[in-house]
This record gives structure tokens, C-alpha cells and sequence, in this order.
């Protein structure tokens, strides 16, 4: 199990994370009239699962989680209300490939007063060490928000990339950086 994130100080710190996962097939069930998960036709979120059991295993808290369709009106709503929520940052994985559906990255660039253009870099480089060339396809990027700096991280849909970036890269840092938005 990992250990949760310190400060250089040496102090363990806890952060609350919304995680959204973009993807119309799983929104398509995740929601029923009423707000509820439609259990019998619900084809399951392994990446959101992942985000979630990994950001609580190393000592954080999901503050809010939700899935959404591959819809940039739709993704742009999400991510200011997970902004608006009391979460430290935030986690999206899916719709950063190339295909026509995949909008997240135009949706969520609006929102980034800075891009932290080394998480890109790094998830496509240690994506490439393990799936080769086809690395090149990923768009992830992260960044920090325009409202209350926080950071905004977008990983591909695939529960793989999500296990890689969340602890190869995002955990390892998040009080790294937390530490720099916060000075």
C-alpha cells in the first residue's frame, strides 16, 4: 500500500480529489431518472474504481465523483463543479485520444490559467516504456485552474494509463504541488 504524500517537512498530507470519468457508454447507465445508478444495465467504471481506490489507499479523500458523456458543454460543467466542490484536485480520465468524440482536453483547456507540461511529457514517456509507440496517441495534459489554483489532471479512459499516471506520477507530487499552489 502506499504511503500517503509528505511535504518535504517530513508531514503526511491529506487531500480531497473529485474524479470524473468521461465516457458515454458508462454515462449512458450511470445515472437514472432521479439521480440514481441504474444497477441492472450499468456496465461498470474500472478507471474510476482504480482513481478512487488509489487516491483513498494513499491517504486522500474522494470529495466528489461522477461520470459524464464525451460532451465538452457536458465535461465543462463537470469541471466547475468540481471545482466548486472542497476538492484539493481533480481527476479525469477519459476522452484525450484522437477520435471525433474525444473532446476533454478542448473542454478542460479553457479552464487552465497555467499547463504543467512535464505531466504530459512524463505519462507519455513512461506510457511508452510500457505500450510503445502508440504512446504518441495520449493527449493528457495537466494543468492549474483559473478558479482557486487547483490542479487538473486528464488521463486517457484505459484503467492501465490511469494506474500508471496515478501512481507513477500524481500521487508521488501531489503534496509537491499542492505545496507550490499554495505558497
Amino acid at each position: 500500500m502506499p504511503v500517503p504524500a509528505k511535504h518535504k517537512s517530513g508531514r503526511l498530507m491529506r487531500y480531497k480529489c473529485a474524479i470524473l470519468t468521461i465516457s458515454t457508454s458508462k454515462s449512458k447507465y450511470w445515472k437514472k431518472e432521479g439521480g440514481e445508478r441504474d444497477k441492472k444495465r450499468d456496465i461498470g467504471d474500472l478507471s474510476g474504481e482504480i482513481a478512487k481506490e488509489l487516491v483513498s489507499d494513499d491517504g486522500h479523500h474522494v470529495e466528489y465523483y461522477n461520470v459524464l458523456p464525451d460532451d465538452a458543454d457536458k465535461i465543462f460543467d463537470g469541471i466547475l463543479k468540481s471545482l466548486m466542490t472542497d476538492a484539493d484536485f481533480i481527476i479525469t480520465s477519459g476522452g484525450t485520444g484522437l477520435a471525433k468524440n474525444d473532446v476533454t482536453i478542448e473542454a478542460v483547456s479553457g479552464l487552465l490559467k497555467k499547463e504543467i507540461t512535464g505531466f504530459g511529457e512524463l505519462f507519455r514517456l513512461k506510457s511508452y516504456e510500457e505500450i510503445g509507440t502508440a504512446a504518441i496517441l495520449s493527449r493528457a495534459i495537466a494543468g492549474v485552474s483559473v478558479i482557486d489554483q487547483k490542479p487538473i489532471f486528464c488521463l486517457p479512459g484505459s484503467p492501465a494509463a490511469v494506474k500508471l499516471a496515478m501512481t507513477e506520477i500524481i500521487l508521488p507530487e501531489i503534496a509537491h504541488i499542492m505545496k507550490h499552489l499554495r505558497e
